[in-house]
């Protein structure tokens, strides 16, 4: 699968790529940092997903005859990019936050540090697999907030963007907290558990929904959850549920629950719970789908929905009111010929797209309770202020700044991926990764949760960092009345 990556890049990286190789830049190096801008739906966090597969296609990117072949064909390259993408290995280093963490606009995600053409080629697929695993982790951890503890499944294989769209989300949604998925395909790769029931047109295909409710008993008696929305679920859904339901407990078996899909799901499911818990049936669950996502499972709490098990599916795999992450990769930092690396800047006449400059390191701040209180970033080069109190800046405006005491704790969140080329990170279980954001959101306080206005994470600068990037906006000649900040 990852073999036949190796062109799935715009054609603008390798116009560069093969420029750069023109102009004897394949041994300059250059730092680039992944990163996005904006959290989606307006909202307090993100979670990371998607480098398991990013490493996979670094390990593998290789070009075949067939792709140099093709290339040669478009008329545009020279011939010696083409033999430079012949022998083509990654032997640069990436730095990376593991899934499952929880991330923020403007830090650094993923560190890239390699030769210029190298660093320069990954860019298009890396941004394609980490925004959409991201974004769809980030939705499935707000949806799972939502359900408060209920149990979340993933129903969206038939409206996910295509095959491999479809196995990302399911894997990114696992990751995000849903509990099993509908995708069997995914279940078989990532070993996800599996759930589903059946559809409307198996009640369909038999003469009454009675005989079709009977024939789906008999086939799984011990899985047996029947979809009683088809034709009316108060007046035969449900009683003919619940009539199954004691047929089973007579042969030693016990209903499962009931599915609805579709009306009034605050009223039904209250009057479903009713009926069935009359009959005996209180431990039958009810399983909610339609169209749900994160706003309505946190209005049909308010309204008192007795739903136990929410099946989430298009809103949850198309992330459907926030489609895309805007995530980005930019040039940080540069070989220009002495001991280290020089900081670059963009600069912009928009502030948001200003990036921080130089190599750097993420450092998350934790309070005596093990609660995110903030993320700084670092030259990689400097020491950490530990045990000592120190102010951090906001990546723009020096009148706005966080206070540290020696009291936190600090944790650098970049881990190592490749050294050299050589992969040296262990890849975890998915369930592993699952399990860190689980642990990541009990560590963030409930106001960055909410879903209307949370509370603004803090991501800062240190004061040298901050003093660097107003000395290079100064250069650019974008900053008035420039702050003087001393060396650490």
């Amino acid at each position: 699968m990852w073999s036949e990556w190796s062109l799935l890049t715009d054609l603008y990286q390798l116009t560069m790529v093969g420029g750069y190789v023109q102009e004897g830049k394949t041994d300059q190096w250059a730092n680039f940092d992944y990163f996005f801008r904006a959290i989606p739906d307006s909202g307090g966090y993100c979670v990371l997903a998607g480098l398991e597969q990013v490493i996979h296609y670094i390990e593998t990117l290789r070009f075949s005859q067939e792709d140099l072949s093709y290339l040669e064909g478009l008329g545009i390259f020279p011939t010696k990019f083409l033999a430079y993408l012949e022998n083509f290995r990654f032997t640069g280093d990436l730095w990376a936050m593991p899934e499952g963490t929880l991330v923020f606009p403007h830090e650094p995600l993923i560190r890239v540090t390699a030769p210029l053409p190298q660093a320069q080629l990954i860019e298009t697929t890396l941004l394609n697999v980490m925004n959409y695993q991201t974004l769809i982790a980030t939705k499935s951890a707000r949806v799972c907030w939502a359900a408060q503890g209920d149990t979340v499944v993933d129903f969206g294989l038939r409206r996910a963007h295509g095959p491999s769209g479809a196995l990302m989300a399911s894997r990114a949604a696992y990751i995000g907290g849903v509990d099993a998925t509908s995708n069997v395909l995914a279940g078989r790769i990532y070993g996800i558990p599996v759930r589903g029931t059946h559809a409307h047109s198996w009640v369909e295909s038999f003469s009454n929904e009675l005989e079709a409710f009977r024939a789906y008993a008999r086939v799984y008696p011990d899985s047996c959850l029947l979809l009683a929305d088809t034709y009316d679920t108060l007046k035969s859904g449900v009683p003919n549920a619940i009539r199954v339901g004691q047929e089973l407990r007579e042969r030693g078996h016990e209903l499962r629950g009931i599915r609805l899909d579709s009306g009034d799901l605050a009223y039904l499911s209250r009057q479903a719970r009713r009926m069935l818990d009359k009959a005996g049936f209180s431990r039958a669950a009810i399983v909610a789908s339609s169209d749900l996502d994160e706003w309505i499972m946190e209005s049909l709490k308010r309204q008192g929905a007795n739903i136990d098990i929410w099946g989430v599916g298009t809103r949850l795999v198309t992330s459907f009111s926030c489609p895309a992450l805007g995530g980005v990769y930019k040039l940080t930092a540069l070989d220009e010929g002495k001991e280290k690396m020089v900081p670059k800047i963009k600069r912009s006449d928009n502030p948001e797209k200003v990036t921080n400059p130089g190599r750097k390191k993420v450092v998350r701040m934790y309070d005596r309770n093990d609660q995110m209180r903030g993320d700084i970033l670092f030259l990689e080069e400097e020491e950490l202020p530990e045990g000592r109190p120190f102010r951090a800046y906001h990546p723009m405006f020096s009148h706005v700044y966080k206070e540290y005491t020696e009291e936190f704790k600090m944790k650098e969140l970049l881990v190592p991926i490749f050294q050299k080329g050589r992969l040296v990170y262990a890849l975890p279980e998915l369930n592993t990764i699952r399990a860190n954001t689980l642990k990541n959101l009990d560590q963030l306080d409930a106001a960055y949760k909410r879903f209307h206005n949370p509370h603004a994470y803090h991501v800062s600068l240190s004061s040298y960092l901050f003093g660097i990037k107003r000395r290079l906006l100064r250069q650019a000649g974008k900053a008035e009345n420039p702050l003087h900040i001393p060396h650490p």
